[in-house]
């Protein structure tokens, strides 16, 4: 009988953290975000404080990237209708909406592909089209750097994929890894605005970066690059990766850093005299809200911060010593308890197995909470994708070891071979949403009841 309850307890914690989850969704869905900042006032738009006279405009092109480009792209027709000229989105397969105006092209993600490649040179032969009475609206969400894949001359899309995966699969921190695109792409690193230049541009942005720098959000395609070629040599000696990257891509970067090729666009650059750039949604808003929930449900509610990064591993200890230490002295705040964390950490790929961070993060915290009564961890991708998994993420719970053990299953096997998708699949604790057509990094969320 104590048996039954206490799944059922645990059952009703899972749910509870779902709920929590979907709230901080809700609060940066795409559609209602741009419709915050974006309104039509008869002949007049209005985007966040600037207001552009129908009227006097030639054309209006929208242009982008992103996990949540369909609903940004549906809400902007909804806004502007016929008045748009014409428009590219390039989304993540499977990210789509019926649309009127906005040509929605499906690509690759987190590696980027031929469909990303060829949607990225549509976009930029739209974007060199537009003249100084043209308004281009950009719409940029997660995702958006792997979806604007169009090399440098010089190299090829295989050289991007297998630069991005190496990097991927060492650890760096999505900082270094944009840092890397930006030098290697004709879009990004303010590439984008310098096509559409010298018309008016706006850049509508759902944040999945910690802190919001807008250099990094889809590696900047229409922002000013504070990352250099210099960089760029930096991150590739810190991990030891030069032998492992294509040389051509090597020598590339250490032509940029001699000299031998112009730098991306800087600050005070004449190309973004006429660019605003506008964040729409950001972790913060999802954290906040998913915070509101928890203590509509009866948590004491903790949020930690929403610029959670580093490695997987630190992160989870982190986030279950701060549990156990509630169960054991009711500091910071007694049970019935939430934490809330935002951010995106990182892993360090060294095994064969199928699982993303969110995954990892929940492994990592089943193996800290084990015994801990009444304790379930959820971590999940606010994209409703973690890794290349179709789950979001995964749950853990005081149980989930010993559940483990009796199916047979060796968590520690599983950890080593970053093989957390399978463990939870078997356990019958994957998160999985769909798509949400939206991305803002992740959501961790800790419960723990007496």
């Amino acid at each position: 009988m104590q048996r039954d309850h206490t799944a059922r307890d645990l059952q009703t914690l899972k749910k509870d953290a779902s709920r929590i989850f979907y709230a901080g969704i809700d609060a940066v869905e795409p559609m209602a975000a741009v419709r915050r900042f974006c309104r039509r006032e008869k002949n007049y738009l209005i985007t966040g404080e600037a207001k552009h006279n129908l009227d006097k405009l030639n054309n209006i092109f929208i242009i982008g990237a992103g996990k949540a480009g369909a609903p940004m792209a549906s809400a902007i027709e909804d806004i502007l209708g016929e008045r748009i000229t014409k428009g590219i989105v390039n989304v993540k397969y499977g990210h789509v909406a019926p649309l009127k105006h906005v040509k929605l092209i499906e690509a690759g993600h987190p590696v980027p592909d031929k469909n990303g490649q060829a949607g990225a040179s549509a976009i930029l032969n739209l974007a060199t089209r537009a003249k100084k009475d043209d308004l281009v609206i950009c719409l940029v969400s997660g995702g958006g750097s792997a979806l604007l894949p169009l090399p440098v001359p010089g190299l090829v899309l295989k050289d991007k994929q297998n630069t991005i995966k190496r990097l991927i699969s060492c650890g760096a921190t999505i900082h270094e890894i944009n840092s890397i695109r930006k030098h290697t792409s004709l879009l990004k690193g303010g590439g984008l605005a310098k096509a559409v230049f010298p018309a008016n541009l706006v850049t509508l942005i759902l944040s999945d970066v910690v802190g919001d720098d807008l250099d990094v959000i889809a590696s900047g395609p229409t922002v000013c690059d504070s990352s250099t070629f210099n960089d760029c040599l930096r991150i590739i000696a810190k991990y030891g990766i030069e032998d492992e990257l294509p040389a051509k891509v090597v020598k590339h970067i250490n032509d940029g850093a001699d000299g031998k090729i112009p730098e991306t666009p800087k600050a005070g650059d004449d190309v973004f005299a006429r660019t605003t750039n506008l964040v729409i949604g950001s972790n913060i808003e999802a954290v906040k809200s998913a915070k509101q929930k928890a203590e509509s449900l009866k948590y004491n509610t903790l949020v930690l911060s929403s610029m959670i990064e580093g490695n997987t591993k630190d992160a989870a200890h982190f986030h279950c010593a701060i549990a156990k230490e509630i169960v054991k002295t009711g500091i910071p705040l007694s049970r019935p308890a939430c934490i809330i964390s935002g951010g995106e950490t990182t892993v360090n790929v060294t095994g064969k197995g199928l699982g993303g961070r969110n995954q990892e993060f929940a492994l990592d915290a089943a193996l800290e909470i084990a015994g801990l009564e009444n304790t379930v961890v959820l971590s999940g991708g606010t994209d409703g994708t973690d890794g290349p998994t179709d789950a979001a993420g995964a749950f853990a719970d005081s149980e989930t070891l010993k559940r483990a053990y009796a199916l047979g299953m060796d968590p520690f096997r599983f950890l080593s071979d970053n093989d957390s998708y399978n463990f939870f699949k078997r356990l019958g604790d994957l998160f999985i949403t769909g798509p949400t057509n939206t991305n803002v990094m992740d959501l961790r969320i800790i419960l723990l009841k007496q």
